[in-house]
């Protein structure tokens, strides 16, 4: 699986990026049957590039310079993070607690009362001990009636974008 932003410009090519180029577009030409070594194929480019004179090189230094003005271009309109260009909509119905948080908002004053001293950290990590130490039975009046707020929300989306 491709790693990154698939939405990101492909990167600039250097000058030496686009002479290798050149070089295995050539050795297809000439030998398409014969398969590259990339060791000695790379050997060969690297002594190549350095007996060529800076005149010769300019042309692959122009080809990178297009490359460069390219990628500044692309990435001038490259948001990264950017999800698509999806905005929140405002009159979007708000999503709808789960199970855990109705319950936590029953039982949350309770655990104020009883233990004062304790932070928003503390409190929800007591809420959590209590929700878990629950049976299932215990646990189905709030599951019930978070799934009835789902299906009024499921319902509420569908009319607003249909």
């Amino acid at each position: 699986m491709a790693k990154g932003d698939p939405r990101k410009p492909k990167g600039r090519m250097s000058s030496y990026a686009y002479f290798v180029q050149t070089c295995r577009e050539e050795h297809k030409k000439k030998s398409p049957e014969i398969p590259v070594s990339f060791s000695e194929f790379s050997k060969r480019c690297s002594g190549r590039w350095k007996a060529m004179s800076d005149k010769e090189k300019s042309r692959f230094d122009d080809m990178a310079k297009q490359d460069k003005v390219r990628y500044d271009q692309e990435m001038m309109h490259y948001m990264p993070g950017n999800k698509r260009g999806k905005k929140k909509d405002p009159n979007a119905p708000k999503r709808p607690p789960s199970g855990f948080f109705l319950f936590c908002s029953e039982h949350r004053p309770q655990i104020k009362v009883q233990h004062p001293g304790l932070g928003i950290g503390d409190v929800a990590k007591k809420l959590g001990e209590m929700w878990n130490s629950l049976t299932d039975s215990s646990k189905q009046p709030f599951l019930i009636k978070a799934n009835k707020l789902k299906d009024k929300y499921q319902k509420a989306c569908l009319d607003l974008y249909v």
